[in-house]
């Protein structure tokens, strides 16, 4: 019997996504053992979504879900993404990374606030990923 995959990535557009660490990011922040799946998506679904789940008419950069204890989902919309960090003056890499690690502090049950903030950036440091717009 093959063992699961513990970390799957999906694309659903066809916008890319820089190239990260995202499995040892997610053992380092969920374990090994959880099983994640990063989805990326286009706006109209990333905004369907959104309208759904969080009652939000905007397209979201990135969004969590806790399927079950052990399991759950990250989806990633690139474009929104790509937005963002030219606003914000960070370069496409270290804003994803930012995003999918803002997602599993989320997933593990952390909420906003200066603890979360600090964690993300300490997090980012150890991947040694650093903003270079």
């Amino acid at each position: 019997m093959a063992a699961a995959k513990t970390f799957t990535i999906t694309r659903l557009t066809k916008e890319g996504v820089p190239i990260l660490p995202f499995l040892r990011m997610k053992n380092m922040v969920l374990g090994k053992k959880y099983c994640l799946s990063l989805v990326t998506v286009s706006d109209a679904y990333a905004r369907k979504l959104n309208r759904t789940y969080r009652k939000k008419d905007s397209v979201p950069d990135i969004l969590s879900f806790s399927l079950e204890k052990g399991l759950g989902e990250v989806v990633l919309d690139p474009r929104q993404a790509r937005r963002e960090c030219n606003s914000r003056g960070e370069s496409l890499r270290f804003f994803v990374a930012l995003l999918f690690i803002h997602a599993l502090l989320h997933l593990k049950g952390w909420h906003h606030g200066s603890t979360m903030e600090r964690q993300e950036q300490k997090l980012l440091l150890t991947f040694h990923i650093k903003n270079s717009s």
